[in-house]
C-alpha cells in the first residue's frame, strides 16, 4: 500500500491511487500458499466434501482480493480450481474430469471466485476513497475552523496549504488594487507578470515567481497561488480549489477587520474632536476670559489700583495661565496616547524623586507625605511619572476639598506587574468617593462625574487628568486602579515594576 499522506491538521489521508506494491506482493504470496494449505489440510483429515472444500477455496479468493486486489485473487481462484480438480474431483489425482457436472461446477466456481475478487477489490477501493474523502472533508473543516479562530495571518495559512499539498513553496500573488494604465505591467487589456505583487509566501525566500512555479492556481481575478514541488493528485487539486476559496474568505476577513478598525478610529477621532471643541468652547475659554479681564483691568489708565489689588490681579493672571497650560498639556498628551506615540525613557527612579515637581502648585498643608525611607527604585520615565502623580493629586484635591491627600508607597511580596516584582504608590483622599458603577468610566477621556467640585472651588477641567495618568502608567509597563477608601473617599493605586538594572 502506498504511504499515507498527512495533512497540515495532523490527519492522515489514505492513498487512493491504487493498492500498493507491498499489498499486491502479499496477495500473490497468499494466493500461492492458502489454496495449497487448504488442500493439504483436507487431505490429511481425509475430508472429501467437494462442495465445502470449494467454498473454502472461494473464501480464500475473497480474502486474497481484499488484501492484494483483483489479480492475486484471480491467481488464487485459478490455482484453487486446479487443486479442486486434481485432489477433490473424480478421478482424484488427475486433471481429467469424469463427470461433466463437476466440470461445470469448477467453471462456475472460477467465474464466481473472479467475480467475488473483482467485487471485493472494487469495494476495498471505494472504501479507501470514502475514507480519503471523509478525511479530506474533516481536514478542510478543521482548517476552516483554525483559520476562523486564528489571527488571520496569510503566512500561517500558506504554511498549512504547503504542508497539506506536500509542496516545497507556496506564494500568494495579487493584482495591483489601483491599476494605472501607464504603470508597469499594464498592457491596456490586462495584467502582465509584472502587474502582480506578493502578498505572502511560505517555504522559500525570495517568493516563487511565475517562471519558477510548477503549478499556478487562479483563485479569482484578483489572486493567484504559485506552487513549487511535486505533482498534484486529483485529491490535492480538489483541496487546492478549497484553499482558494479560503484565501478569498481570509482576505475578505482581513479587509473587514481593517475596515472595522478604521471605523473605530474614525469614531474615536470624531469623539475626540467633538470633546476638544466642547473643551475649547468652555473649559479653555474660561481661563482665557479671566486672563483677559485681569489684563484689561490693569490697562485702564483712569483707574489706579492699590498695590494689594494689583498683586491679586497679577496672581489671577498667573493662576489662569498655569491652568491653561495644564489643560493644553493634557490635550496634547491625550492625543499622543490615542495615536500610540508615547515612547517612555525608562530608568531607575525613587518615588520621592518625582514628588517635588509633581506637587508643585499644590498647597503643602493639603498633602501628607507618608512614604517610607529606603524603598527600592522603580522602572519609570521621570516626566511621565511626574504627570501621573500630579494629575492624581490634583484630582484628589479637587474632589476632596475638606480632607488631606495622603501619599503612601509599598513594595514587597504580593505586589507584581505581569509577574515582575513591583512597587505601588497610593494616593488616598476621604472625599465623597465614587459609586462602583462609575469606576468603569472614571478613566475615560473627557469624563467628569459632575461639576459640583469645580463650581465650589472655582476650578475647571476637561476630564483628561485620569485618562492621561492611566495612559502614561500603562505605557511605562504599570497599572493604575481605583479603590474605595475605608471610611469613604477614593484611593488611586499606581503600580510599576521594580528597576532591575544597575544603580541609577
Amino acid at each position: 500500500m502506498a504511504a499515507a499522506e498527512v495533512n497540515g491538521t495532523g490527519l492522515p489521508l489514505p492513498a487512493v491511487e491504487g493498492i500498493g506494491r507491498r499489498r499486491i506482493v502479499a496477495g500473490l504470496v497468499l494466493a500461492l500458499l492458502l489454496p495449497v494449505t487448504i488442500e493439504v489440510l483436507v487431505s490429511l483429515l481425509h475430508y472429501r466434501n467437494f462442495a465445502m472444500i470449494m467454498l473454502l477455496q472461494l473464501a480464500v479468493a475473497a480474502a486474497v482480493a481484499a488484501i492484494g486486489g483483483l489479480w492475486p485473487a484471480v491467481v488464487a481462484a485459478v490455482l484453487g480450481s486446479a487443486l479442486l480438480n486434481y485432489f477433490s474431483a473424480e478421478p482424484v489425482g488427475s486433471l481429467s474430469i469424469a463427470d461433466p457436472s463437476t466440470l461445470f461446477t469448477l467453471v462456475i466456481f472460477l467465474a464466481v471466485a473472479c467475480g467475488v475478487a473483482l467485487a471485493v477489490g472494487l469495494a476495498t477501493r471505494r472504501a479507501q476513497e470514502a475514507a480519503h474523502s471523509g478525511a479530506e472533508a474533516k481536514a478542510l473543516s478543521e482548517l476552516a475552523l483554525r483559520i476562523l479562530r486564528s489571527d488571520g495571518s496569510l503566512e500561517s495559512f500558506l504554511d498549512k496549504v504547503r504542508v497539506n499539498l506536500g509542496m516545497d513553496a507556496v506564494t500568494l500573488l495579487s493584482t495591483f488594487e489601483s491599476p494605472d494604465a501607464a504603470g508597469p505591467g499594464w498592457t491596456g487589456q490586462g495584467w502582465t507578470g509584472q502587474g502582480w505583487r506578493v502578498l505572502a509566501s511560505s517555504g522559500v525566500q525570495p517568493p516563487v515567481t511565475h517562471a519558477a512555479a510548477d503549478h499556478a492556481a487562479v483563485v479569482d481575478p484578483n489572486y493567484t497561488l504559485l506552487l513549487r514541488g511535486g505533482p498534484l493528485s486529483e485529491q490535492h487539486r480538489r483541496m487546492l480549489a478549497a484553499f482558494g476559496a479560503f484565501v478569498v474568505a481570509l482576505r475578505e476577513r482581513q479587509q473587514l477587520v481593517k475596515s472595522r478598525q478604521d471605523n473605530v478610529r474614525l469614531a474615536e477621532g470624531n469623539k475626540m474632536r467633538t470633546s476638544i471643541l466642547r473643551a475649547v468652547s468652555h473649559d479653555l475659554r474660561t481661563p482665557l476670559a479671566g486672563i483677559k479681564l485681569a489684563v484689561s483691568s490693569l490697562r485702564q489708565e483712569d483707574v489706579t489700583f492699590a498695590p494689594e489689588d494689583e498683586r491679586e490681579l497679577l496672581a489671577t493672571i498667573e493662576d489662569y495661565a498655569d491652568r491653561l497650560d495644564h489643560l493644553v498639556d493634557n490635550l496634547l498628551d491625550m492625543s499622543r496616547i490615542t495615536a500610540d506615540a508615547v515612547n517612555p525613557l525608562l530608568r531607575g527612579l525613587g518615588w520621592h524623586q518625582i514628588l517635588p515637581e509633581a506637587l508643585r502648585g499644590v498647597p503643602g498643608e493639603r498633602i501628607r507625605n507618608e512614604l517610607p525611607a529606603n524603598l527600592p527604585f522603580i522602572e519609570a520615565d521621570a516626566g511621565m511619572l511626574e504627570r501621573v502623580v500630579a494629575n492624581l493629586v490634583e484630582n484628589a484635591v479637587k474632589y476632596a476639598p475638606d480632607s488631606d491627600v495622603v501619599l503612601v508607597a509599598h513594595a514587597g511580596a504580593g505586589i507584581a506587574v505581569d509577574g515582575r516584582p513591583a512597587s505601588e504608590l497610593r494616593v488616598t483622599d476621604h472625599g465623597r468617593g465614587i459609586a462602583p458603577a462609575g469606576v468603569l468610566e472614571l478613566f475615560q477621556p473627557f469624563q467628569r462625574l459632575d461639576d459640583s467640585a469645580s463650581s465650589r472651588d472655582g476650578r475647571s477641567g476637561i476630564g483628561l487628568g485620569l485618562a492621561v495618568a492611566k495612559g502614561f502608567t500603562e505605557a511605562m509597563g504599570g497599572t493604575l486602579m481605583a479603590e474605595a477608601t475605608p471610611g469613604g473617599g477614593l484611593t488611586m493605586v499606581v503600580t510599576l515594576p521594580l528597576w532591575t538594572g544597575g544603580r541609577p
